[in-house]
């Protein structure tokens, strides 16, 4: 039987480690590729990057920074979904105090004062169980190994991003909707907007985690993405 292609999307400042373990751990259920998401500086540019990298249909995965990327792919190739997952991630624009954080986080960069993941931001991405295991050393390893640079180009597509919400009552795709019980980066009324506007959207909440699912929660990662896909329509 023919594999299910999935393409997995990552976040901000985060690479393929970030999917490792599902990508593991589904192999045996699904043909995966990891999006590079580091190139380029719009969510458009981003999307078409992943569309030309792969032929036919196939099922997304998405986290934070990589949900913008597969809405805008929902938006101008639906047809080439089979299933998108939206984990930790939004469909609104940032809130002003976001976006001065963003620019104030450019402005720094471009000063040449790049410092990745700090631990004093640490609190903002992780459960506070999570602090001190080595989930916290591998996000700031993995922020610094994707560098600055891209740190700018990403910082500056998320800022010139589509509000998404009028994309949502349009999108018919199966679609899995997830987020961490304590994500204070992408809360919870965020994934609830993006559940409640996507007729027929499956929900999942996880719990005692922040916004890093696939890292804090990575088996009930690995489970809930299994029992869906399994669901999904296999391409033919």
């Amino acid at each position: 039987m023919q594999k299910t292609p999935v393409v997995f999307l990552p976040g901000l400042l985060n690479d393929g480690e970030l999917w490792q373990q599902q990508v593991e751990d589904l192999s045996s259920m699904v043909d995966p590729m990891i999006a590079d998401l580091t190139l380029d500086d719009s969510i458009e540019a981003m999307a078409d990057r992943v569309l030309s990298s792969i032929s036919g249909p196939f099922v997304l995965v998405s986290m934070s920074m990589g949900g913008y990327v597969a809405f805008e792919i929902m938006r101008i190739a639906p047809e080439r979904i089979l299933g998108v997952a939206l984990l930790a991630t939004s469909a609104s624009p940032d809130k002003p105090d976001r976006q001065k954080e963003r620019i104030q986080a450019i402005s720094a960069l471009e000063h040449g004062n790049f410092r990745g993941v700090t631990k004093k931001f640490l609190p903002r991405l992780l459960h506070k169980t999570n602090l001190e295991l080595p989930v916290a050393d591998k996000v700031m390893t993995m922020a610094m190994r994707v560098g600055g640079s891209v740190f700018l180009r990403q910082q500056q597509a998320i800022l010139n991003r589509r509000d998404y919400r009028e994309l949502l009552g349009d999108i018919d795709t199966p679609t899995l909707v997830g987020v961490g019980d304590s994500d204070q980066l992408t809360p919870l009324d965020e994934a609830q907007l993006i559940h409640a506007g996507i007729r027929g959207s499956k929900f999942h909440l996880f719990d005692n985690c922040g916004h890093l699912p696939p890292l804090e929660a990575p088996d009930e990662t690995t489970r809930i993405l299994q029992d869906w896909i399994s669901q999904l329509e296999r391409p033919v």
